[in-house]
């Protein structure tokens, strides 16, 4: 039955819109999954010193990249022929802004692979390896609160990662004065040291990455951008990024 809220035609653009809208998130929500996998194997063949495994988690970014194209296309055609407006307008965009995040947080998890092909090769650092990948779990978990806010259009639980953001930066600063103390007491260790500190920077940004999500659904759900600024740890590290 048409809804009595709009004239047949535009009853039937609206339709044609949420349709259209439902196919690009749910591309948003596989790419979160992907996203998701990566970071954990990404971890995990960094703590077991597996390269194969790696090698897959590299292999498997382009099936991220692929889809933020496709989600980009999707989104420049529903603009087109929609020419959403107000909250739809909002919407759109979002979605859009949600799949550059998620393809940066790939790209993230793959660069970690990358560098585990240079790791198995040198010795390793004691509890470094097991250190990332509770970082990493921690992000994960946070990206999987971003989507289901996301999702449910919940302000609150997007503003409770955005807040946990911070225990990111603060991993990462441990990490960052442990590697340290490492490459100082030992210089045979400083290739391998500055290998895992561009990891745990990498880590700490995809952090940034999944922390601007969760503002964009604070946007979404409110139309508007939180005004405090984002919590960071106030004891900042030196900081490198190479993502690659």
């Amino acid at each position: 039955m048409a809804n009595p809220s709009f004239p047949p035609n535009e009853q039937h653009i609206v339709s044609a819109y949420d349709r259209d809208l439902e196919g690009i998130q749910a591309m948003i929500m596989k790419m979160g999954g992907l996203v998701e996998t990566a970071i954990t194997d990404a971890a995990a063949s960094l703590d077991a010193r597996d390269d194969e495994s790696a090698a897959r988690v590299r292999e498997g970014d382009k099936a991220i990249d692929a889809l933020e194209e496709q989600v980009a296309q999707e989104v420049a055609r529903l603009i087109a022929l929609r020419a959403p407006m107000g909250a739809d307008l909002r919407t759109t965009l979002t979605v859009l802004k949600i799949s550059g995040n998620l393809e940066r947080v790939g790209d993230y998890a793959k660069n970690m692979a990358k560098r585990t092909g240079v790791l198995v090769q040198l010795d390793p650092i004691e509890g470094a390896t097991t250190s990332i990948r509770r970082m990493c779990r921690a992000v994960e978990a946070m990206l999987k609160d971003a989507l289901d806010a996301y999702i449910q259009r919940d302000a609150d639980l997007a503003m409770d990662v955005r807040e946990r953001d911070r225990e990111i930066d603060q991993m990462y600063n441990a990490l960052f004065r442990e590697f340290l103390t490492y490459m100082m007491e030992d210089p045979r260790s400083i290739t391998a040291c500055m290998h895992l500190h561009f990891i745990a920077k990498n880590t700490e940004r995809m952090g940034d990455h999944v922390t601007s999500i969760a503002e964009q659904v604070i946007y979404l759900v409110t139309g508007e951008m939180p005004d405090e600024p984002r919590p960071k740890d106030s004891k900042a590290a030196y900081e490198i990024d190479h993502s690659e």
